[in-house]
């Protein structure tokens, strides 16, 4: 199995106002125990967070007792499942993400999208990198990326992870 693995170290971490957001559910069927902290979506789910916004057909979010959200999407052929978060430091940087599945864990500040998945670090709209495979997985605390074929992938079929990196020029500052 082939693993791209790029590490980016000169990133800002991702919105840490977002932590402190409400959440926003939207769909077309909204079901939640305020006890357990667990909340299952269906039909067009939409969910807000401060800068983070998840969109899918199918979701479930579960709430630890520390107040980190667990955030499970899923898409569907027609539609898939979608991650948006601005980055904390250079205005108008985001991570966008699509795949058949997304999940992020508040906590471990990990997003994973599977399922034909690609992930892309915007600045004012222009892609500066961008990451194909059938699973991605974005480590925001650690700063990389993992990029993995499908488990059934044969030789032939590589390359079956992708990446499309911006150099990094560092900046000059004058005193």
């Amino acid at each position: 199995m082939t693993l791209l693995w790029v590490s980016l170290a000169n990133l800002a971490h991702a919105e840490k106002a977002d932590q402190d957001k409400p959440i926003i559910l939207e769909a077309e069927k909204v079901s939640g125990n305020d006890t357990s902290q667990v909340y299952d979506l269906n039909g067009e789910v939409l969910l807000i967070k401060g800068s983070i916004i998840v969109t899918g057909d199918d979701g479930h979010i579960q709430i630890d007792p520390e107040g980190y959200e667990f955030i499970d999407v899923k898409g569907t052929p027609e539609a898939v499942a979608t991650f948006r978060q601005r980055r904390e430091g250079i205005a108008n940087e985001f991570m966008q993400g699509i795949g058949a599945h997304a999940t992020y864990d508040a906590k471990t500040e990990i997003l994973t999208l599977t399922g034909d998945a690609s992930l892309k670090r915007l600045l004012n709209m222009q892609m500066l990198d961008k990451l194909y495979g059938w699973k991605i997985e974005y480590d925001d605390v650690k700063q990389y990326y993992r990029v993995f074929p499908p488990k059934d992938a044969k030789p032939d079929d590589l390359p079956m992870a992708r990446a499309v990196i911006t150099p990094r020029r560092k900046a000059l500052v004058e005193k």
